[in-house]
């Protein structure tokens, strides 16, 4: 098969879905360093950061569940533009409300928690979406370049975020991410559909009860796949122990700035854009299982600079290469679960594994939180580093992953 024919931007509707959740992506790299500054400004705690992080992955991973349901009955396009409106109205009003000087942190919190649930109806659309457009065999292609994009505009702009947040404040930034989810709007109205063929419609709590148990048992009844959510559920535990002090860590420890700060995320990115790029282009001949546990052994490991290092450089750059594990790690296990589900669960399965693999992130960030208030950053991000030690000791030890290699 020649390259321009392998290639997932030679189907007209991926690449107009993708020109839009490209644009949703710049908005969003500004809104990644404005909203967590903005949340440290107000109340110069590292636990609101953590209950900001908790309410927006807390709901995303509940409501998944429904969405789960709706994505495999309703028509996907109407569903996601509906997404995007609410994303767009919100932040309009955080925008609003900080121009008229009525923004406050409970505001932010109830704001956050709407832009979460929308993007949990929202992504676990897109799931099914991409085989139905693409065909299971291009799934991780297009995951990946999905990933890359997102990650190359973190890259990019949170730099400049920083920078105009240091200067003007978190205006520019709240203003642009909504225009930019006005946009993606756009392009997914553009496309003639994303399926299903036969939308069966809004389905009744009893529907989404047995969709809600289909996709578990599924998900609990295949060894290899419980094994990744259960592995994922403790990482993304201490991982957003880490990230939930990041800010903090980096101002009180480095004495960072808010464009230094801005710096951090960007270039973190970089690594991200490497490890969803490689995530996108290994060879498929590759068991899944045993790469899975090279890249959490090799995330363990680079990590551990990070914990002891009194260096800003040397924190950043390993935060980096560990951010590039992160994203190998992710696309790999989308690409991997997507491929070996059937169609018509994609959606219901996606959201239970969802769930699972995002319950740790909401007692992750608090604790994280918590503890940097009482014994300073560092300390969570030392039993955060520990913590993906032993989980990486931990994956290779089960027998499903070291043979799994479909």
């Amino acid at each position: 098969m020649s390259v321009r024919a392998a290639s997932v931007f030679s189907n007209r509707s991926f690449s107009l879905f993708f020109t839009g959740q490209a644009l949703s992506f710049a908005g969003d790299g500004l809104r990644l360093i404005a909203i967590p500054l903005l949340v440290y400004h107000l109340t110069h705690s590292a636990l609101s950061i953590g209950i900001t992080y908790a309410l927006e992955l807390g709901p995303f991973a509940l409501f998944g569940l429904l969405g789960g349901s709706l994505a495999d009955r309703v028509d996907r396009r109407r569903l996601m533009i509906a997404c995007d409106f609410v994303r767009f109205a919100v932040l309009a009003a955080f925008a609003a409300g900080y121009a008229l000087h009525i923004l406050t942190i409970w505001f932010l919190y109830a704001g956050i928690v709407l832009i979460s649930i929308a993007a949990a109806f929202f992504v676990n659309a897109q799931s099914p979406t991409l085989p139905y457009l693409l065909g299971k065999e291009r799934v991780t292609q297009a995951i990946s370049a999905l990933l890359a994009a997102e990650q190359t505009t973190q890259m990019i702009l949170p730099p400049i975020g920083g920078a105009l947040f240091a200067l003007i404040g978190p205006l520019p930034a709240l203003a642009i991410n909504a225009f930019t989810y006005l946009c993606s709007q756009v392009s997914i109205a553009a496309v003639h559909t994303f399926g299903p063929d036969e939308p069966a419609g809004l389905p009744s709590p009893r529907n989404v009860l047995a969709d809600i148990g289909i996709g578990f048992r599924w998900l609990f009844g295949d060894a290899a796949m419980r094994t990744v959510a259960g592995n994922s559920l403790l990482f993304n535990f201490f991982g957003f122990m880490c990230g939930a002090v990041f800010i903090p860590f980096l101002k009180n420890d480095f004495g960072a700035s808010d464009q230094v700060v801005g710096y951090a995320f960007g270039f973190g990115a970089i690594g991200a854009v490497l490890g969803s790029w490689f995530g996108g282009r290994v060879p498929r001949d590759w068991p899944f299982g045993k790469l899975m546990i090279v890249a959490y052994a090799l995330d363990g490991l680079l990590f551990v600079p990070v914990m002891f290092t009194h260096n800003l450089i040397v924190a950043i750059f390993f935060l980096a290469l560990t951010n590039a594990c992160v994203l190998f790690e992710i696309t790999q296990i989308i690409g991997w679960r997507i491929r070996i589900t059937p169609a018509d669960l994609v959606g219901r399965v996606t959201a239970a594994a969802r769930l699972v693999a995002l319950v740790g992130t909401v007692p992750g960030a608090i604790i994280g939180g918590w503890l940097a208030d009482h014994h300073g950053a560092r300390f969570p991000i030392i039993v955060s580093g520990f913590g993906y030690l032993a989980l990486a000791l931990m994956i290779s030890l089960y027998p499903s992953m070291r043979r799994e290699a479909r």
